[in-house]
């Protein structure tokens, strides 16, 4: 091979090579986001870019510098720990203004969650040597950071929008459990908001084929593709005892978890099952007999998800609400075990997913206990059957870093590539 032909060899696996990518979202943990960001940092290092992270809070007063205050989130984020930290966040004096008083603070006690989002981000400082800095591609993770991502852009660089499902769905379905002031805010008012935010970018990413078909309607002027997330594989083995339920603190996990203990779980006597992530708080706070009662399941949070998966047997997902591509589910697929999911828990996958050989669909708690006491009598699959598993090659033709990387590639270098055209 030449060396013009092994240059052009590394510039094809590389084409993002010299590229600096602004890369914006949540400051959130322990959840599919922030899983879905580590797989977007790992696919952009892949291709050669220079990946600047930013992680942005909604919450009063989490401004740079004031690094006290982000000691929880880093502590619990270890993984971007391998480069720079950027931050960004309003500071509480920006809230003391008349106008934040007016057209955020007085919107979000109606329960208005868009406008305190979008005004957080408007009002927010970022760290040292971002706002004057250059970049190819911005890439911003949900709507609500579009304010931030403009500023990066400076009308120049392209702007690249994960969506992360229908947020005003979200929103509507969090204010159904809260008060708010009347009147109370409108799925409508919420969702012109999000669509208006959106209508900054130049390609809209959707991480399932139903947000994606939702999106193209309501936004039909813009350009659209559906690109599953990179979500980090969980390991295949050595294997364990260990009957696991893996979940975080949000409000579909938090129902799911008191379905399974409510409804599941006396209906298979004799089997104990491992509960972890921070959804132990959520169970506790909902829920507080049914937590008092399997207190012993509950590990809470781990700083290491992945050992969770190595020593186990078998997982569960027990989930009965939630909108948008369950990352949890895809962590499960990807561990190659075998799973017991309801129908709701792989909702935004193709046919072929319902079917996979040792992916047991339920219906009903009764349907879930059933499985659940076949499963836990019969013999646990080594490290080589959770590799070669159908759930596990499901998992890398469709949902691994490898086919994320692929198809990130090309609709980044041409964003790129259209921008610098103009």
């Amino acid at each position: 091979m030449s060396i013009g032909s092994s240059d052009c060899l590394a510039r094809a696996q590389r084409p993002l090579l010299g590229r600096r990518v602004a890369l914006i979202h949540p400051a959130w943990h322990s959840c599919g986001t922030y899983r879905v960001v580590l797989g977007q940092i790992a696919a952009y290092r892949a291709l050669g870019a220079e990946v600047v992270p930013i992680a942005v809070s909604s919450d009063p007063g989490f401004a740079p510098g004031r690094n006290w205050i982000w000691k929880s989130f880093n502590r619990a984020t270890p993984e971007l720990d391998g480069g720079a930290r950027y931050y960004g966040g309003a500071p509480l004096r920006a809230m003391l203004s008349l106008r934040f008083l007016r057209d955020v603070l007085w919107p979000y006690l109606h329960g208005d969650q868009a406008v305190v989002r979008l005004g957080m981000a408007e009002r927010a400082r970022l760290s040292p040597g971002i706002e004057g800095a250059t970049f190819d591609l911005v890439h911003c993770n949900h709507f609500f950071l579009m304010p931030i991502a403009r500023r990066l852009a400076r009308g120049a660089a392209p702007i690249l929008l994960d969506t992360h499902d229908l947020q005003a769905r979200q929103f509507a379905l969090i204010n159904e459990k809260r008060f708010w002031l009347a009147p109370r805010v409108s799925y409508e008012s919420m969702l012109a908001q999000e669509l208006e935010a959106m209508r900054g970018a130049d390609l809209l990413l959707h991480l399932n084929a139903q947000e994606a078909e939702e999106f193209c309607a309501l936004v039909p002027e813009k350009a659209h593709a559906l690109l599953y997330p990179a979500t980090p594989e969980a390991p295949t083995g050595p294997g364990g005892p260990d009957i696991i339920l893996v979940a975080s603190n949000n409000t579909a996990n938090v129902e799911s978890v008191i379905w399974f203990l409510r409804e599941v779980a006396p209906k298979a006597p004799g089997i104990t099952v491992k509960i972890v992530g921070n959804v132990d708080a959520g169970v506790r706070s909902k829920a507080p007999e049914q937590y008092a009662a399997y207190k012993d399941w509950f590990l809470g949070r781990i700083e290491d998800p992945g050992v969770v998966y190595a020593n186990a047997r078998l997982a569960l997902l027990p989930t009965i609400s939630g909108t948008g591509l369950s990352i949890k589910t895809v962590e499960a697929l990807s561990s190659g075990l075998p799973l017991i999911a309801t129908r709701q828990a792989m909702r935004g996958m193709d046919e072929e997913a319902l079917n996979l050989s040792g992916v047991v669909i339920v219906d009903s708690a009764q349907e879930f206990a059933d499985a659940l006491s076949r499963a836990a009598a019969s013999a646990p699959m080594d490290e080589m059957g959770r590799r070669g598993s159908p759930a596990r090659r499901y998992y890398e033709s469709r949902l691994s870093l490898a086919a994320y990387k692929a198809s990130l590639g090309v609709l980044a270098a041409a964003l790129i590539s259209a921008g610098s055209q103009e």
